[in-house]
């Protein structure tokens, strides 16, 4: 076991444990962003440097500070190890940069994709971002194009995370799919217009951390704000498939399915396309009830799992007001403990 000092908070966790794993078993909003890196997925991190934090000490033997920021979704842990995140300077304006860089080829389209509302990038800017850009060249383009009949790739808005290649190499025996070309010229696509067509192909577009793979049969269909997901489930028979999903409702119609997702948007159990592509009635699955969003996404506007009034921690609550919310509750009343 190692302990380090994460943003002046100590903890301890199993030797080989990398910095960005270390700070997530702390929580909160010290834990840095992560745009390539992706659990479940081997060989993924290194790559978007938007996770780059201090380390003032390497470790009890060999208290010196590294000479550069480090990224830590792939840099282990050592006993006695200080990091900064948070409360580095530093750390903060490095992080704005790689948000310009990571914006310079993007189109700015969030008002027509579908990913906006529940993209990692979007949530990336709007905490680290600027609000203009030094950028004056022409911005990469390519052309929409379909890589399956289910999936349609916006290379545009690609930021060559790789975690789409990395998910088809470890769901599928023959992936079709890669990153082609170097540089500034490099692309995510198929050799010879090859097609992805496997049983477990629907996952890139859950990994994807912006709106370059899609739902073709979800495609405007609606705002992901507009929808309330509800967790389901149901006994599927494919290998490697787990029928653990979250439904998309809006109204008395699913509009999706998809795999679900931990607080940092990481699936841990794949569904394959049967489930999310062919299951979408409501009789297909077991309810289980409402998805947990955090309040701080735009999915929580709808209010379906209302927020917790504690009058306790409300300084001068009037008598009368704590009745009037009891008889016609538009939050529900909770106590100390929620």
């Amino acid at each position: 076991m190692a302990k380090i000092t994460f943003d002046g908070i100590e903890v301890e966790v199993p030797d080989g444990t990398t910095i960005l794993n270390a700070a997530r078993q702390i929580g909160g909003g010290i834990v840095p962003p992560a745009m390539c890196y992706y659990t479940p997925l081997k060989g993924t991190g290194g790559k978007c440097r938007a996770c780059l934090v201090r380390v003032a000490a390497g470790s009890a033997k060999d208290p010196r500070p590294m000479p550069k920021l480090v990224a830590s979704c792939i840099t282990t842990v050592q006993d006695g190890m200080v990091v900064e995140n948070t409360t580095s300077q530093q750390v903060m304006d490095v992080r704005k940069g790689i948000v310009e860089m990571l914006l310079i080829n993007h189109p700015l389209d969030c008002p027509v994709c579908d990913q906006a509302g529940e993209c990692d990038l979007q949530n990336f800017a709007f905490e680290h971002g600027v609000s203009t850009t030094r950028y004056e060249e022409e911005r990469r383009t390519f052309e929409k194009i379909d890589i399956g009949p289910l999936i349609q790739l916006h290379m545009t808005r690609c930021i060559l995370c790789y975690r789409c290649v990395y998910t088809a190499d470890q769901l599928t025996p023959e992936r079709v799919h890669g990153v082609l070309g170097r540089g500034d010229a490099s692309e995510i696509g198929t050799y010879i217009e090859n097609i992805i067509d496997n049983e477990f192909s629907g996952n890139v577009i859950d990994v994807c951390p912006v709106g370059a793979l899609t739902d073709k049969t979800f495609r405007f269909k609606q705002r992901v704000w507009f929808t309330k997901p509800v967790n389901a489930h149901r006994d599927c028979q494919t290998d490697k498939c787990n029928g653990r999903v979250t439904l998309w409702y809006k109204g008395k119609d699913v509009l999706r399915v998809t795999a679900r997702k931990d607080e940092y948007g990481e699936v841990k159990e794949w569904i394959c396309n049967t489930c999310r592509f062919d299951k979408k009635e409501t009789s297909d699955w077991v309810l289980e009830g409402p998805a947990h969003i955090n309040r701080a996404s735009v999915i929580a506007q709808n209010h379906y799992e209302l927020p917790v009034v504690n009058p306790q921690v409300i300084l001068d609550l009037p008598e009368s007001t704590t009745r009037e919310l009891e008889r016609n509750p538009p939050l529900r009343l909770g106590g100390i403990n929620g």
